[in-house]
């Protein structure tokens, strides 16, 4: 015999409440002029397929190589996401546009992201996308906007979900968003938050070191054992 679902009082089966999504900090850090290695290996990194959504075209090992050895760290904002082991799994670039004469739009900036394949699913994007507006408000930008390939769907959703205004012309897609003021909230979410990554990081580099050392001297252990074992031979 078939059961029915029991009816609620509205007469519709009783479905469980979803499960509600579980808010995690995530420590993002400005990256500078020493972390160029670092932005090289995650870019190199990523597969064709990323490369292409990231570049808007099929970027080789040389034109990466190229375009991080250019890259000018006054001009554009780069911020990462890194492992336990330091490595960067995930980056968004804040490029700002040479002010126009006459432009009445105010100050803009575009934005890029990049997250390598392992790392997907997690709202790394998302993440930094949120943080990249609020950095932006806060230094009084007033639109920032978004070149993509059509295709990349997950970047122009994120868009969206902000309220950007997307428009489509053919294999690409440009998103706009015009940003509010930033007001003393904002201001300080952002001081905390960036002391509290640069810890983050000083935290992991600590281990780091201290796993190498430990690697080191179990490797001298290891070989004085070693020794000790053929002399007794």
């Amino acid at each position: 015999m078939k059961l029915s679902p029991t009816p609620s009082s509205t007469g519709s089966a009783v479905n469980p409440r979803p499960r509600s999504r579980v808010w995690r900090w995530l420590p993002i850090r400005r990256l500078s002029q020493r972390h160029r290695m670092r932005v090289l290996r995650h870019l190199l990194s990523l597969s064709e397929r990323d490369r292409y959504l990231r570049f808007g075209y099929p970027a080789s090992d040389e034109r990466i190589e190229k375009y991080v050895e250019t890259l000018d760290f006054q001009r554009s904002e780069l911020f990462g996401i890194f492992d336990r082991r330091l490595e960067l799994v995930a980056i968004s670039q804040l490029a700002y546009a040479e002010p126009v004469e006459g432009d009445t739009n105010g100050a803009m900036v575009e934005f890029a992201v990049s997250v390598r394949s392992h790392a997907r699913g997690r709202g790394y994007g998302d993440r930094l996308f949120s943080h990249a507006l609020r950095h932006a408000r806060n230094r009084s930008i007033d639109r920032l906007m978004i070149h993509a390939l059509s295709e990349n769907t997950a970047m122009l959703r994120i868009a969206r979900k902000a309220g950007a205004e997307v428009r489509r012309e053919g294999s690409e897609s440009e998103a706009w968003l015009q940003l509010p003021p930033h007001s003393l909230a904002s201001r300080v979410e952002e001081l905390v938050a960036d002391r509290v990554s640069a810890l983050n990081y000083r935290v992991k580099l600590h281990a780091r070191q201290v796993g190498w050392v430990l690697a080191v001297v179990n490797e001298i252990k290891h070989q004085i054992s070693r020794r000790r074992h053929v002399a007794s031979q």
